[in-house]
């Protein structure tokens, strides 16, 4: 199996790369949560200072308004696989969910300044002004809001590796403007920096680790499974962490992920039967299927379309998925994408001038929404989407493939 780091893992932040990795910043390596002020960054780097491109996320395009509530979740019945001394396993999650029509208060910020500091320290930069930018990005959404009336299904977002879940917002927030309610996970440990109470930051522990050999792809998608099954037990199930958790659909649950996040939503869906379906955007699968494949739940590939995410690419792993696969399945690859075309990134990278796929930021997020979007209406919600049946005019980037 051949899993290269993609070009743009080094454009974005370091240690954000498609396992395994051979090249992790020393700056993620800190064993415990740090202090709230991190060490001072080094200096920028040439290139680096931003863009005229805006640092502005595409507005949602769906009907409701989106409200933003964040929860800290610890699973004390198991230890932290990276750090065994920690006090259980520490999630943060925010809940993106459709918002009353006439819901009021403070907006929703995209990151704490601490994580946007840490994400902009793996690309050499670290101009306060950039970090408040970043931190303050417009995320459509209101903090707190009362829900609109009804129940909602729910998606589960789980980024890359290395990278926090603030980079699915854009994602996170369509789908909440669509009648979903979105829980986006980071989980402890595996990002460049997640902000948790008291004034702590965890960082990527979990990032020296890999370098080093002493784990395998597998034993993070494996923790990530438990992490979203965990997730669905405190918001579906009895005394919920979430106020409003009755307006969650317990019966209709996704899970989408970009790199490994997308492997892990496969692990979760072997693992916990409460998920419907599931999207692996541009991330190499470490498990194997069973011969019952997902047991006819639906799945989606959306990956670049290169030479490592074309069925017979370098990246084996889709090609030997896909056979295992037994219901219902696409096969897509964008042109023009890269590794991190299916996150916020094309938005951050273009701001920052770092490199980015050629594919325009606001057609890579347009086309990322639209088909993600498309796949939960249908399989979710049950509405038949024809921009899932073939080619598309209105995305002439998406090829569709049938092995």
């Amino acid at each position: 199996m051949i899993t290269p780091i993609r070009a743009a893992a080094t454009a974005l932040l370091a240690c954000a790369v498609a396992l395994p990795a051979t090249a992790l910043p020393a700056t993620a390596a800190t064993p415990t949560a740090v202090a709230a002020a991190p060490a001072p960054a080094p200096a920028p780097l040439a290139g680096t200072a931003p863009a005229a491109d805006p640092l502005e996320l595409p507005a949602p395009t769906g009907g409701f308004r989106v409200g933003a509530s964040v929860l800290h979740l610890v699973d004390r019945s198991r230890p932290d696989p990276w750090v065994p001394t920690a006090d259980g396993r520490e999630l943060m999650v925010t809940l993106h969910y459709p918002a009353a029509r006439k819901a009021h208060g403070r907006p929703a910020p995209y990151a704490t300044e601490d994580e946007a500091r840490l994400l902009l320290r793996g690309v050499g930069t670290a101009d306060p002004a950039s970090v408040r930018a970043l931190a303050g990005m417009g995320t459509y959404s209101v903090r707190d809001a009362r829900p609109a009336p009804g129940r909602h299904p729910l998606v589960v977002l789980s980024p890359g590796f290395g990278v926090p879940r603030f980079t699915l917002t854009a994602t996170a927030v369509e789908l909440a403007s669509r009648g979903y309610a979105v829980a986006s996970v980071d989980h402890a440990y595996e990002t460049s920096g997640t902000s948790v109470p008291g004034g702590r930051v965890l960082t990527c522990v979990a990032c020296a680790a890999l370098e080093e050999g002493r784990v395998k792809g597998s034993d993070v998608t494996a923790a990530r499974a438990a992490d979203v099954r965990f997730l669905l037990d405190r918001i579906t199930g009895p005394h919920a962490a979430w106020p409003y958790a009755r307006s969650i659909d317990r019966s209709r649950i996704g899970m989408a992920g970009h790199s490994i996040g997308g492997a892990s939503a496969a692990t979760a869906m072997l693992a916990d039967r409460r998920i419907d379906a599931g999207v692996n955007m541009d991330g190499s699968f470490w498990d194997t299927l069973p011969a019952g494949g997902l047991g006819g739940r639906p799945f989606l590939f959306l990956g670049t379309d290169d030479a490592v995410h074309r069925p017979g690419g370098e990246d084996e792993t889709w090609d030997r998925t896909w056979q295992a696969l037994d219901g219902w399945k696409r096969w897509l690859t964008v042109a023009g994408a890269d590794h991190f075309t299916f996150s916020d990134g094309p938005v951050i990278q273009r701001h920052f001038g770092l490199p980015a796929g050629p594919i325009p930021a606001d057609r890579a997020l347009a086309v990322t929404r639209a088909y993600v979007a498309a796949f939960f209406d249908e399989h979710l919600k049950g509405v038949p989407q024809p921009l899932l049946t073939g080619p598309s005019a209105q995305h002439p980037e998406v090829r569709f493939h049938r092995p």
